[in-house]
């Protein structure tokens, strides 16, 4: 209906906005996201390591998955999305410890440089995910 300018003036749309009316939702390496967490707990007495095992199952129960000792991270379809599971994050904080909250694009994401040893690994691929809501 809207495939060029010239078809009619007063309905026209550019065809450089025409797909973002149609997919203005489509995922792409810079809309999708990644949260990461880090964090620094104390785990010297069983209480502490009690305390710094529930904030470790609490954020992988919410699709948090281990990149290294202490740092988890998630991947997220929108950056709305991102911040519902931020959200989640700091409302399980625990009270004392070092965490931080970091959010990055898929494209920064995937520009990083991964080694295992002295073995370059890939990042891991993650398909894009449809979105039901």
């Amino acid at each position: 209906m809207y495939r060029h300018c010239e078809e009619r003036s007063d309905e026209a749309i550019p065809s450089h906005l025409f797909s973002n009316l149609i997919f203005p939702m489509r995922l792409n390496e810079y809309r999708i996201m990644w949260v990461l967490v880090l964090f620094d707990l104390p785990t010297e007495t069983a209480e502490e390591r009690k305390i710094y095992s529930k904030f470790r199952k609490r954020i992988m129960k919410d699709g948090f998955s281990m990149f290294q000792f202490s740092i988890y991270l998630r991947h997220c379809a929108s950056r709305e999305n991102a911040d519902v599971h931020i959200k989640r994050v700091k409302q399980i904080l625990p009270e004392r410890g070092h965490i931080g909250i970091l959010c990055i694009t898929d494209k920064q994401f995937g520009d990083m440089e991964i080694y295992y040893g002295t073995k370059k690994e890939e990042p891991p691929d993650i398909g894009q995910q449809l979105e039901m809501f």
